[in-house]
């Protein structure tokens, strides 16, 4: 493979499959280009990107039935054209084919294609260098795949070669980015007109591949009369959000956050929540945790302001400075964390909780459900707990469970993993961020920290927990360009949130 070029940045708005086919319809009828031209579009803006990651080998295109394998008629079709070595084997006849997939059919057939039906274990018979294009499946699946189509993608997974997904990988649902059953491994997706919600977040992000996305020419006015389901974070206009820090600024106005955790053996976890606060511009931090982790605390960062708390009653005069408290890591679920988290939660100070303040929170606490200014930062098992369920389920439609616990908790849900999902009552945003480097323990408490942060210096609930997971993101990132993803230490990341943030 050569270099590959630079990955454009999606789209901010997000739709349902539905939305799309509903666009792509409006586009034929009210805009009156012919369903074969978008169809053509489709597989001139896959050939061509196929082109520059894959300019040598051979291709195979898989093709089963619908304008999915249309598009894939029209990409084999393209390449017999430049003489590229090229073959298509379909898992459906082609000559059932209709409508617009049975004039691109055509069209692969004019330029002389060799078109062969699938055969069990095929894929094993494919040379080296070559890539394959999957046009098994669209968008429109819901239901699981027929088990002949998962045989037939087991065998390309087991190749090993690299594919280039149209649309959506085969298996995918666009909708949730769950799996129907066994889904292609993509190197590369490119999508068409509306860019899925489905493919930035839950297994996505380890299938897709990078994620190309071309209009195949709708009019901007198009999408005026559809609201989309989802939005891709914006990046670039949350940084403009940060506070410019005046001459005579002091420490009062970048706000002062008080972290509440480490109960006995997980003092870490609060202090790297308080390091990371301090790291992302706080004036002033102060922890309140078990008497045993003042020390560490002390030497591992002394600007911060560590107290011993044995009981919830001490906590008063520290949540009467602070302007926003963060607790949850480390906090345990004994008689110590929930005496604490009680007090924590009587106060009308904007919260972020996590961890066993999250567990706490659905265990015995529900009935705190429903207040406005807080940001609760659930992973998927959290999530979970909240929603009384399982992970399982909540990694099957991460959309309607981020949503769920809005609803149910109110404030802000950060559901947290592949494709963090941003939930303020009124939008979700999915922020595909980070590398796999930050799934190790403590990574969630940094993140903790660094929107407890932004929420003290000045940013709103929904904006502070956004920018935070950017953030959190691009420092994973920077740590793991210079050490490599396998091993990181949570504990690493704050000094590069200081230098993304400067």
């Amino acid at each position: 493979m050569s270099e590959k070029p630079a990955v454009p940045p999606l789209p901010r708005y997000l739709y349902l499959s539905e939305q799309v086919r509903e666009l792509d319809k409006l586009l034929i009828e009210g805009h009156k280009t012919p369903g074969i031209v978008l169809m053509k579009r489709a597989g001139r803006a896959t050939f061509e990107l196929l082109e520059k990651l894959f300019p040598h080998g051979s291709i195979t295109v898989l093709c089963g039935a619908g304008n999915n394998a249309g598009d894939g008629y029209v990409v084999a079709a393209l390449a017999a054209q430049v003489r590229r070595d090229v073959q298509i084997l379909t898992v459906s006849p082609p000559e059932k084919l209709t409508g617009d997939a049975r004039r691109a059919y055509l069209y692969a057939k004019q330029e002389g294609v060799n078109i062969l039906p699938y055969s069990t274990g095929a894929a094993r018979h494919l040379p080296d260098g070559c890539v394959i294009v999957d046009a098994l499946v669209g968008t429109g699946l819901s239901g699981e795949l027929r088990a002949n189509i998962q045989d037939v993608i087991c065998e390309i997974n087991e190749t090993r070669l690299p594919v280039l997904a149209v649309d959506v990988p085969s298996g995918l649902c666009a909708n949730t980015g769950r799996t129907l059953g066994e889904a292609i491994r993509a190197v590369a997706t490119i999508t068409f007109i509306g860019c899925k919600l489905g493919l930035l977040t839950g297994r996505a992000p380890a299938l897709t591949g990078d994620v190309y996305f071309d209009g195949l020419g709708a009019p901007r006015i198009l999408y005026s009369a559809f609201t989309p389901a989802a939005f891709s974070v914006d990046y670039t206009g949350l940084k403009r959000e940060l506070p410019f820090k005046e001459a005579d600024a002091h420490k009062g106005q970048s706000g002062h956050v008080l972290v509440v955790g480490g109960d006995l053996g997980m003092g870490g976890a609060a202090i790297m929540t308080a390091e990371s606060a301090a790291y992302s511009g706080s004036g002033i931090v102060s922890l309140a945790t078990q008497l045993d982790h003042v020390m560490p605390a002390l030497v591992r960062k002394p600007e911060i302001m560590t107290k011993g708390i044995d009981s919830g009653g001490q906590l008063a005069p520290m949540l009467q400075a602070a302007s926003v408290i963060a607790a949850g890591p480390g906090l345990g679920r004994g008689s110590w964390s929930e005496q604490l988290l009680q007090q924590v939660l009587k106060t009308t100070k904007p919260l972020v909780l996590d961890a066993d303040a999250l567990n706490l929170l659905s265990d015995s606490l529900h009935n705190y459900a429903g207040r406005g200014n807080w940001v609760l930062t659930p992973h998927p098992g959290e999530a979970a707990r909240l929603l009384h369920t399982n992970t399982a389920v909540v990694q099957q439609n991460r959309f309607e469970a981020v949503s769920e616990i809005q609803k149910k908790y109110g404030g802000v849900v950060v559901l947290k993993g592949a494709g963090t999902l941003i939930c303020d009552g009124k939008r979700t945003v999915v922020a595909k961020v980070g590398n796999p480097g930050l799934a190790t323990a403590g990574s969630g408490d940094v993140l903790t920290g660094i929107i407890a942060s932004l929420i003290g210096q000045g940013l709103s609930l929904s904006s502070a927990a956004q920018l935070g997971v950017c953030v959190h993101g691009e420092a994973g990132d920077a740590l793991a360009e210079k050490h490599g993803q396998f091993g990181l230490g949570a504990s690493e990341l704050a000094p590069y949130v200081r230098q993304i943030l400067k």
